[in-house]
């Protein structure tokens, strides 16, 4: 009797999740009008009234059409609501469902209340345990697919009218969206297991779709995930480094589909005078600069995240992150489809699902490439860390976005298991006021975050300083001479340098210093590759103790070159002691090319350090994203805002991470209080005139052979030589 009961409790249960379920795509149809239904704007997309009427074909013909004698509602609707099928006949072409006028919206939510009264009698009857209940445990998934791809097609339709429509007030979002959690998180690697168990999955009920299985072994190299998803204002910053138009950054079918295409942005981003703006079901809208990106191809994915020095992640990556540290990661499966490395293949062992459905996901393995995670639009309960979406790399109609990997920075690759990096924190919390030396914003995030900085309209520095040094070094290089030895501090990524080696032909070695070991490498392996008779010899290491020049540098004449006006980030006495440490690592004879910024007005001093995409606020919340995840504070990162000023009394602009609200800070068991107002001192920046610049260089030791002024917003570059 027991069991009897409890047969008919799961009977009633699987009546109420498929009513539940089914309910969504009518109460989504409900916005439209019957002609919406009936259209057709891509290929790839079909009409809202064709999705209704393929669910519930689906059901009849998987499940129902299983029972003896069973009779269809209408054999003729299995010609036209057979999406691929090949076991199962002939089928409207797909191109051509938007000629569909007939049956009608009306006609086809009757023909789905039918297949929904005798779904639930089936149900109440009790499914056949294994093929049966798998097979309407894939009719409730396939239904909730349908309702995603619903809206995009929805969204594709009224993106083609002149009119702007909006469909719904506010989008039929699933969840709200998460802060984000800025930084990057590590992973050692190894062997993992990744993929659906055999004979149960990760979603409700257990399913999981075949191509989730089998569960099985991968290697993983060390990586890093970035902990939220690339943003609107992220990819906007792409576009106006004119992403678009590099073809270094593209892959080849993609470089040639942009071309074709003439893509500028996003799809659904539109132009509007000054302005972008992105069209939505709700109707055209101001771009939401903090919002993750949306509408991308396997293509530009890619090419942002080349363009941003980094890469896609494989599918296990992104699963072992998912698995491992949920709970570190923001919209990690609420907001866009995330564009993996892997291509859509079976996992080793794959076996499809039996019988008809075989032909379900199998037969698309070739050509196309797997997303994880999961969308605004996707229905709750139906996305799991284990579910692998799939598109051709040209799509870009899908709720589609990216988030970035790279190579993770290990302990042997630091050379530093973060102790000096915890003194010195404990020293600027310490002292009133709070301040720390800027050289710890130049993890691989942070020198990354500073390449976007020199590509903002509002940072003039790097492009006036990068179009003197082509100005004067072709003059320059010829008092060099012949196999010299180039030694650039802070090199970053060595942008700049390029400009240098391209005048000086007959360079021997070219010894870039950083205090960023993955940086350093990922800029020398760029070097090496596009120098190849050069010799380069990076060297990690910091300012305050200049380490030596290797031995088999060469003897050629030895040059400095400290562009970017970094000097400037140090105290005077500070920068007098790094100058005199050039003299001693270089030697006599030696020459040293210096780059400082020239005082200028308020205005344009703080708009360069204050920027209004807030790329130069994220540099500096970066290190406190650096110090939770190095050295273990708790420092939160949305109470503090970052702040520039100009200090004329100092000739300097300052940069400043002030706290929004009284808090404390820990680091291992000593607090640190912040008052309301107070601030973090991260970075000055002085500014030189001729004068200052000369008594600076002089009290080191240095003589000023020669200094070139740019335009306005004027930089200057100096060639000084080693004072007797």
């Amino acid at each position: 009797m027991m069991q009897s009961l409890q047969v008919v409790s799961d009977a009633y249960a699987d009546v109420e999740a498929y009513r539940r379920i089914r309910s969504v795509m009518p109460q989504l149809a409900a916005y439209l009008s019957p002609e919406d239904l009936a259209a057709q704007s891509i290929l790839c997309a079909s009409p809202g009234k064709w999705h209704l009427g393929h669910v519930s074909w689906f059901f009849e013909t998987m499940i129902l059409s299983r029972q003896p004698g069973y009779k269809p509602v209408d054999e003729r609707l299995n010609h036209l609501f057979n999406s691929y099928y090949e076991a199962l006949g002939s089928r409207l072409a797909r191109g051509e469902r938007g000629l569909m006028t007939r049956p009608s919206v009306h006609e086809i939510l009757a023909y789905r209340a039918e297949i929904d009264c005798r779904m639930e009698r089936r149900l109440i009857e009790g499914l056949d345990e294994g093929q049966e209940t798998y097979l309407y445990q894939l009719g409730l998934n396939h239904e909730q697919q349908h309702q995603e791809l619903f809206l995009m097609d929805v969204l594709h339709l009224m993106s083609r009218s002149p009119l702007n429509p909006v469909v719904f007030e506010h989008e039929p979002r699933q969840a709200r969206r998460e802060p984000a959690k800025q930084g990057w998180v590590s992973f050692e690697g190894g062997l993992v297991a990744i993929g659906a168990s055999a004979g149960d999955g990760d979603g409700a009920g257990g399913f999981a779709f075949d191509v989730e299985r089998p569960r099985h072994q991968v290697w993983l190299e060390p990586f890093a995930l970035a902990t939220d998803l690339v943003t609107n204002g992220d990819y906007l910053r792409f576009i106006e480094d004119a992403g678009y138009q590099r073809p270094e950054f593209w892959l080849s079918d993609g470089w040639a589909l942009n071309q074709q295409e003439e893509w500028q942005a996003p799809l659904y981003w539109r132009r509007r005078e000054e302005a972008w703006v992105s069209f939505g079901l709700t109707g055209e809208i101001e771009l939401d600069l903090e919002a993750p990106v949306r509408h991308l191809s396997y293509y530009e994915a890619d090419a942002y995240a080349r363009w941003a020095g980094k890469r896609l992640p494989s599918e296990a990556e992104w699963e072992t992150a998912a698995r491992l540290k949920p709970d570190a990661f923001s919209n990690l499966m609420t907001e866009v489809w995330q564009w993996t490395a892997t291509a859509f293949a079976p996992y080793p062992g794959f076996n499809p699902t039996e019988g008809t459905a075989s032909e379900y996901n199998g037969k698309f393995m070739a050509n196309q490439m797997v997303l994880r995670g999961g969308a605004w639009a996707t229905p709750e309960g139906h996305s799991r860390i284990t579910y692998r979406n799939f598109y051709y790399p040209s799509d870009r109609w899908m709720f589609s976005g990216l988030r970035l990997a790279s190579e993770a920075q290990t302990q042997a690759q630091s050379g530093d298991d973060g102790g000096d990096f915890k003194h010195e924190m404990i020293e600027g919390l310490s002292r009133h006021p709070k301040s720390l030396a800027p050289k710890w914003f130049y993890d691989a995030e942070g020198s990354r975050l500073f390449e976007d900085i020199t590509r903002l309209e509002e940072y003039y520095p790097t492009r006036q300083e990068a179009g003197l040094l082509r100005q004067v070094m072709p003059q320059w290089a010829a008092r060099i001479g012949p196999d010299a030895v180039l030694f650039e501090l802070g090199s970053g990524a060595s942008e700049k340098t390029r400009i240098v080696l391209d005048a000086l032909h007959d360079l021997k070695t070219y010894a870039p210093l950083d205090i960023s070991p993955v940086a350093l490498q990922e800029a020398a392996d760029r070097i090496r590759a596009d120098y190849p008779q050069l010799k380069v010899t990076p060297m990690v290491g910091d300012f305050e103790d200049l380490p030596d020049l290797p031995a088999d540098v060469g003897q050629g004449r030895r040059v400095g070159f400290f562009p970017g006006s970094t000097i400037g980030n140090l105290a005077p006495d500070q920068a007098v002691a790094l100058l005199q440490a050039v003299g001693r690592v270089l030697g006599s004879d030696s020459l040293f090319i210096l780059g400082v910024d020239l005082i200028k007005s308020r205005e344009i001093l703080e708009r360069a350090y204050d920027d209004a995409l807030g790329v130069t606020a994220a540099f500096n919340r970066n290190l406190l994203v650096r110090a939770n995840r190095e050295i273990g504070t708790d420092f939160d990162l949305h109470g503090f805002e970052h702040e520039a000023r100009w200090n004329p009394a100092e000739s300097r602009v300052e940069m400043h991470l002030k706290a929004k609200r009284p808090m404390q800070v820990h680091i291992d068991d000593q607090v640190f209080d912040f008052a309301e107002g107070e601030t973090l001192h991260t970075e000055s920046s002085r500014k030189f005139d001729t004068q200052s610049l000369t008594a600076l260089v002089e009290r080191a030791g240095w003589r000023v052979e020669a200094l070139e002024t740019s335009p306005k917003p004027s930089v200057a570059l100096a060639l000084l030589s080693r004072q007797p």
